[in-house]
């Protein structure tokens, strides 16, 4: 059952825009419209270790695992608009390994709240280096904001980089560059 209260908020907003609610595309979008964004916001519901699920592998291997390229879909907390990505993850094991899909749940949990990228950015890291206890951690996010597009300056063709660079990547300047030459 769908909150009542988000699909009264989107009615309001359609009527303060000067649209007929009665109208027959209209109709079902308040609806349609509140369950958009229950789905869009799902991380807000979605607890870590749950996703995690204990997908915590023991092994030897103390070298670089990447996961690159990794869809990212969030909405700007600034104007509520979609920006639109891409996110790659590094990680030097320390004695375990992290199920590979649980490396794109975890960016999707917080992708999936009102965002800015820069706090997105920082709160993969951070969760993949708690996780993990991995000597090391690197994200990095490239997305277009539809903030910046749609309205405002409408910059069609720029592209929001951002980092968090955790232990190792931060410290040891031979790792970020093995990082940033992998991913590129």
């Amino acid at each position: 059952m769908q909150d009542k209260t988000l699909e009264k908020a989107y009615a309001s907003i359609i009527d303060s825009v000067g649209e007929d609610l009665d109208r027959p595309g209209l109709k079902d979008t308040p609806s349609r419209a509140a369950k958009a964004m229950q789905f869009l916001t799902q991380g807000y519901n979605q607890d870590i270790n749950e996703i995690v699920n204990d997908a915590l592998f023991p092994t030897t291997s103390n070298e670089m695992v990447i996961v690159k390229n990794i869809e990212l879909y969030s909405l700007c907390e600034h104007h509520l608009l979609p920006f639109i990505g891409k996110c790659h993850v590094a990680y030097l094991p320390c004695d375990s390994v992290l199920g590979l899909s649980k490396v794109a749940r975890i960016v999707d949990v917080f992708a999936r709240r009102l965002q800015i990228q820069e706090h997105l950015t920082q709160q993969i890291a951070e969760t993949i280096l708690e996780i993990t206890n991995a000597r090391g951690v690197g994200v990095i996010i490239e997305s277009q904001h539809m903030c910046m597009m749609m309205r405002g300056v409408e910059k069609q063709n720029s592209v929001m980089t951002t980092s968090c660079m955790l232990g190792a990547f931060r410290d040891k300047q031979g790792t970020r560059s093995e990082f940033l030459s992998l991913i590129n």
